[in-house]
């Protein structure tokens, strides 16, 4: 290849659902996504790069160019095989990487000339020299945790960040992976085993040199290391920004570390309690959780004028029939703001997997997560998997019913209200589609 290579990056869209193949396209979105941009800092500069984010800009398959990487997701992975084949149809070679490899990596395989699996800083630089000498290997895999000193600076440059509105919110990372070992949860073995957060002032630099007033911490736990978390916090006091992000709920009863948050900026945090059952917490390996402190930490929040939301899971063994109810009613009584419902999902590289796997119990293997929607991909212990569908929409449809709002949501006279109504309201909209409960525009 030439000393001025030609690399297109794309970002696919997905499916709007099984029955309804169209894409999912939106003319905006609502959060910058840092993948596209940040690929692009790690490209050699005697490359020139093309970023598509599919969900708001049309792919030219028969655009000039030397090599196609892809960013798949296994939500939108149908769409990342079809762009890749389309492209090696030409004989231009094509990269598929992202957390989908990780897990699917011989039928990623059939699509495209490279496999990356794991964090691009290792083997991305190896991939884009490959391919310019005309070498690409099968596979690549990034065995050690990179260090996140000193990452480069996201190309955002090469995006039209006239498509994310008026008000725009950077995805932005201050730590890889999650000192915890829930059981359902695959993301630690596509981050990483152990826990790495980012120099203070390294987060503080790229918050400067972005520019922005609103930010997105897309980390799996904000606040693995809480000390580092708190002189992080600390030094984003002067720059007065408004930032959102995912931490522990037990971190919200520690008042020192949220009244910090609070000066630093918090606008939103989303808690992982996962269900009101204490012998489910324990079912999950989620033992740091207690139901019996949830009231104090939903009190801490809105003492605070914290905007906060709750993610829960249905289908646990342990679950009564009863939970739906009683879920419901909790939620009510407590006037959570905004709460995502979830089925709980047998992802591949779990020891949840496994167990189902083993014990028979996971339903159409091949399309798990491939879908948007509400999906049963086990056989849960005491219903059907159809029931247990119908419960879970049942649930999410009168937790954002117009009298549950009116009775959980305060008046939308500060931000922090502002900010719940219309994620209510965005959900209520959505509890009314034939597709519900799935929202991907911060991918």
């Amino acid at each position: 290849m030439t000393a001025s290579a030609r690399l297109l990056i794309i970002q696919p869209a997905h499916f709007k659902n099984r029955s309804n193949l169209e894409l999912h396209k939106t003319r905006k979105r609502k959060l910058i996504g840092v993948t596209l941009p940040y690929l692009a800092a790690l490209t050699p500069p005697d490359w020139a790069c093309r970023l598509i984010d599919e969900q708001l800009t049309d792919i030219d398959f028969d655009t000039p160019v030397d090599l196609v990487a892809i960013t798949a997701w296994t939500i939108n992975s149908i769409r990342a095989y079809q762009i890749a084949d389309r492209f090696r149809e030409r004989g231009i070679p094509v990269i598929l990487g992202g957390p989908h490899t990780c897990f699917y990596t011989e039928e990623a395989a059939k699509h495209c000339d490279a496999v990356g699996i794991g964090e691009g800083e290792h083997i991305w630089p190896r991939m884009i020299e490959d391919a310019a000498r005309g070498k690409l290997k099968p596979v690549y895999h990034a065995v050690e945790p990179e260090d996140l000193r000193d990452l480069p600076f996201p190309r955002y440059n090469l995006m039209d960040l006239g498509k994310y509105g008026l008000i725009r919110t950077f995805a932005l990372q201050t730590s890889r992976g999650c000192p915890f070992n829930c059981e359902f949860c695959s993301e630690r073995f596509y981050l990483g085993r152990s826990y790495r957060y980012r120099p203070v002032r390294d987060v503080v630099d790229e918050v400067k040199k972005t520019g922005a007033r609103y930010f997105m911490f897309a980390d799996s736990n904000f606040a693995g290391k809480r000390s580092h978390a708190m002189e992080l916090m600390e030094a984003l006091i002067p720059l007065k920004i408004r930032w959102s992000t995912l931490w522990s709920a037990y971190l919200c009863k520690n008042r020192e570390f949220m009244d910090l948050a609070r000066r630093s900026g918090l606008l939103h945090v989303n808690i992982g309690i996962e269900t009101i059952e204490g012998a489910t917490l324990a079912a999950m390996n989620k033992k740091i959780n207690k139901v019996n402190e949830y009231e104090e930490i939903f009190r801490n929040l809105r003492e605070r004028g914290i905007s906060y939301s709750v993610n829960l899971q249905f289908g646990w063994d342990t679950e009564s029939p009863e939970v739906f109810s009683s879920t419901l009613a909790f939620l009510r009584e407590q006037k959570v703001p905004v709460a995502y419902f979830n089925i709980l999902t047998p992802h591949r590289g779990t020891t949840f997997y496994d167990r189902m796997k083993a014990e028979g119990r996971v339903i159409d293997d091949d399309n798990i997560g491939r879908w948007p929607g509400l999906h049963c991909y086990i056989k849960p212990a005491y219903c059907s998997p159809e029931e247990l569908e119908k419960q879970v929409m049942d649930i999410f449809k009168g937790f954002y019913g117009v009298s549950s709002m009116l009775t959980r949501l305060s008046l939308p006279l500060t931000k922090s209200s502002i900010a719940s109504w219309m994620v209510n309201l965005s959900q209520w909209r959505v509890s009314r589609s034939s597709t519900a409960m799935e929202d991907f525009d911060s991918y």
